[in-house]
This record gives structure tokens, C-alpha cells and sequence, in this order.
């Protein structure tokens, strides 16, 4: 009997052999689920990458095309435009907006808010009373005494450039210096020449941007080298820097760059065709006794001068210039893009319109002529009110600084012919763009760049 116990004891301690084999079983199903697991995992995230990258490059497409087709809209559409300036008396000028904090900005749309309110009921206790329609003759008057008033025709479109439509006056609250904007030249927001469109083509929105690229210091400036204009570029280069608040240090960055660049190709402040004289063997042949050699012919070639801004467009817009730099935000605000890249032309201007340029733009042109902060002073006061139709009429206007205007006279101009238009496009997580960089003679058009992303 002891001897059978010891055989039940010894076949307890050492366990059930139906026990072991399940545990292992169970074992083995456990690894297999978690390396079915990693392997569904592993292989749902490799397709929702292929459908992820599928869908970019469907997106991608669907923008680029949508990119292509409003790029010869605004090109056709570029031709019809006249860019109009209008006149502004009333309002803030945009021409200091660069140097102002965001505490000066807001204070500056309060206290613009705060005139527009009181002319509004200024005109509401001696018109409104009159006539309840009374459509003020005041191109800058945007307010109704009645906000539900919009006019015998809503659909009507003005030819007047200044003409705020009805809807717009009907929305419009100086109550409210968040919803006022600060006009530019033409209009909308300095530096553009009109609003930004968008609208839809097929999936992909689109938005269409002119700018002003006389409005801008024309970069180029910094790298002209004739004695006579030499000292004046380097002092304004530097006064608009100043403005800018750039450093020292990345002042002489820049210098550097654009020294690069100037080895390469000198800048010059008027472009001249290039003549290109080649010689050529021609069929016939000339016998000379018993030798018979072959006629040559020279051959002239003349490459229009626009050929050196689309050489410069493409220099300024190369990693040899840290535009990176350039770029970072002078002013922080969801409302204002401030930055020294905002103001500089990067594609080969070289003339400067009085019209439309901002103060240091001002200041650092007429470096060249002497009494700088004083000339731009006078042209901001005096352009609100009309804008210069010509030189001879900023020399009439500001007859003391004659002398100062006239050394600068090659620089400055009072009607643009210098535009970029800045395509955008956006069709699902994808963004194409495109830059293209226009002179307008007239309704002619001509392709100086063009950049794509």
C-alpha cells in the first residue's frame, strides 16, 4: 500500500501531462495572435500610406491643373486691367503700418473707427433728414444712415474704382476697428493692386494675387558698382535695413550674398540689349589656283535686355540669398504679415513709383538726391489727397527739393509697369503654386520669371 502511494505522490508532483500540453497550446496561440496582430498592423498603416500617397498625387494633379488654368486667366485677365490710385484724405495711410506694434496698429484703427462714427452721425443730423436715399457724393463715404439700405439696384457695378458697392456698405461697421482694413494705393492692402480673388476650379481653390513691384526697394540697387552711384546705394541700402530692423550682422550677410551674386552678373540701372556676332562656313567656296577654301558669313544677333531681368529674377530667387532670413516675421498678428522680404523687389525692378511706395522705400530711394526723410514726408501728405501725375509734377509740388528730385529722376516713376501675380492652389491636403513676374506696356503682357512649387 505505502508503495502505491508514492507512485500517486510522484505522479502529482509532477502534474497532469493534459495540463502541459494546453498550457502550451495556449502559449503558442498567444504569440500567434500578437504576431498576426503586428503583421495586420504593420500592413493596414503600408496601405493607408499607399491610399494616403495615391490621394496626394491625385490632389496634387487636381491642384497643379487648377494652378495652370488661373494662371492664363490672370495673364488675359492682366490685360484688361488699368491699376487705378485713388485718392484717400480721410483715411490712415499705409505708409507707416511696417513700423507700427500691434498696440500703435489697434490704436490706430481705434482712432480711425472713432472719425468715421462721428462724421457718420455728422452726416445722418444734416442729410438723412433731407432724404432718406441721399447717396453721398463723397467717393470715401461708405455708410447709410439706414444699414438695411442698399440701393435702387443691388447688382449694380460701379465703374468707379472708389465705388464701395451696397453690400459692402451694408456689412461695413466702424464700430468694430477689427473689420476695418487699411486701403492701399489701388484700394485693397498695400501691396496689391486689386482684391485677391478665389474661386473654385473642380476640387482645387484657388487664389489670385497682383502685387505692386514698384512699390518695393528694388534689391538690386545694393549691387551697383559705378563710382557715381555707388556711396548713395550703399547709404540707402542701409536706411532701409534700418528700418527693417535688421542687424549688423545680417547686413553684412546680405552684402555678402549680394557680392556673390555681382561676380556673376553686375547689376546695372539700365539694361541694354546684348549683340551676339558669330561667324559661320557657308555652302559656296572660293578657288584661289588650285586650293578651294569656303566662305565665311558673321552673323548678328540681338537678345533683348529683358533677358538680364529674368537672369537677375532667377539669381535673386537662388539659394545664393537666405531669403529665409528675409522672411522672418518683423511683427507678430494674425491681421499683418510684416517682414523685410514683404518690401524688397526680388525680381529685378529698378525703378521705385512715388505713388505707391511706403516711407522707408520713400527714404531709401531718394538717398540718391539728398533731403530723403524730408521728400517722402511731403509725397505722403500730398498723394492721399492726388497722386502725382508725373515727375514734372512732384518737382512743381515740392519745387524746394528740385534740385534733390532731379539727381533721382532715373529711380523713380509715378505709374507702375512692374507686377508679379501669385497663383495659389488647394486641393485636399496638396498645394501647388506659381509665381510669374509681368511688365504691362499698355494691354501688352510680357513674362519677365516665373517660379513654381
Amino acid at each position: 500500500m505505502k508503495t502505491n502511494k508514492n507512485k500517486i505522490l510522484k505522479n502529482k508532483d509532477r502534474g497532469n501531462p493534459a495540463d502541459c500540453r494546453s498550457g502550451i497550446v495556449l502559449l503558442v496561440t498567444l504569440v500567434l495572435l500578437v504576431v498576426l496582430s503586428a503583421l495586420g498592423y504593420t500592413l493596414s498603416n503600408r496601405l493607408a500610406a499607399h491610399r494616403h500617397r495615391n490621394q496626394y498625387i491625385i490632389d496634387y494633379q487636381a491642384a497643379r491643373y487648377a494652378c495652370d488654368s488661373a494662371v492664363k486667366y490672370a495673364l488675359a485677365a492682366l490685360e484688361g486691367v488699368t491699376p487705378q490710385l485713388i485718392s484717400r484724405p480721410n483715411e490712415p495711410d499705409f505708409s507707416d503700418l511696417f513700423a507700427l506694434t500691434e498696440v500703435e496698429y489697434n490704436e490706430l484703427l481705434a482712432e480711425w473707427a472713432a472719425k468715421s462714427n462721428a462724421f457718420q452721425r455728422r452726416w445722418t443730423a444734416e442729410s438723412a433728414l433731407n432724404d432718406v436715399n441721399y447717396i453721398s457724393p463723397d467717393v470715401n463715404y461708405i455708410i447709410s444712415p439706414d444699414v438695411n439700405y442698399i440701393g435702387p439696384d443691388a447688382n449694380y457695378i460701379s465703374s468707379d474704382a472708389n465705388y464701395i458697392g451696397p453690400n459692402e456698405a451694408a456689412i461695413t461697421d466702424f464700430n468694430d476697428p477689427n473689420l476695418l482694413v487699411i486701403p492701399g494705393p489701388y484700394g485693397p492692402p498695400w501691396p496689391f493692386v486689386i482684391e485677391p480673388v478665389e474661386f473654385e476650379i473642380g476640387s482645387a481653390t484657388v487664389k489670385i494675387e497682383i502685387e505692386d513691384e514698384n512699390a518695393k526697394y528694388p534689391i538690386g540697387w545694393a549691387l551697383l558698382d559705378e563710382e557715381e552711384h555707388q556711396r548713395e546705394a550703399i547709404a540707402g541700402f542701409e536706411t532701409f535695413c534700418e528700418w527693417m530692423n535688421i542687424s549688423y550682422e545680417q547686413i553684412d550677410s546680405l552684402r555678402d550674398e549680394l557680392a556673390e551674386i555681382s561676380e556673376i552678373k553686375p547689376f546695372k540701372l539700365e539694361f541694354k540689349p546684348i549683340v551676339e556676332r558669330t561667324t559661320r562656313p557657308t555652302r559656296r567656296t572660293v578657288r584661289r589656283g588650285r586650293r578651294a577654301t569656303r566662305r565665311t558669313v558673321t552673323v548678328k544677333k540681338t537678345i533683348p535686355a529683358s533677358v538680364h531681368v529674368t537672369d537677375f529674377a532667377t539669381l535673386f530667387h537662388s539659394s545664393l540669398i537666405d531669403t529665409e532670413t528675409l522672411a522672418k516675421p518683423t511683427i507678430v498678428s494674425d491681421r499683418r504679415k510684416e517682414s523685410a522680404l514683404k518690401y524688397m523687389g526680388m525680381w529685378a525692378s529698378n525703378k521705385v513709383n512715388i505713388n505707391t511706395a511706403p516711407r522707408h522705400v520713400l527714404e531709401a530711394t531718394f538717398t540718391f538726391g539728398g533731403d530723403a526723410d524730408k521728400i517722402a514726408e511731403e509725397i505722403m501728405q500730398r498723394r492721399r489727397i492726388e497722386p502725382f501725375a508725373d515727375i514734372e509734377d512732384l518737382k512743381k509740388a515740392l519745387f524746394r527739393y528740385s534740385d534733390s528730385i532731379g539727381k533721382c529722376e532715373k529711380y523713380i516713376t509715378t505709374v507702375s509697369n512692374f507686377f508679379t501675380i501669385k497663383v495659389t492652389a488647394i486641393s485636399g491636403v496638396a498645394e501647388a503654386s506659381t509665381v510669374i513676374a509681368v511688365t504691362k506696356d499698355g494691354e501688352k503682357i510680357k513674362r519677365i520669371a516665373t517660379i513654381s512649387g
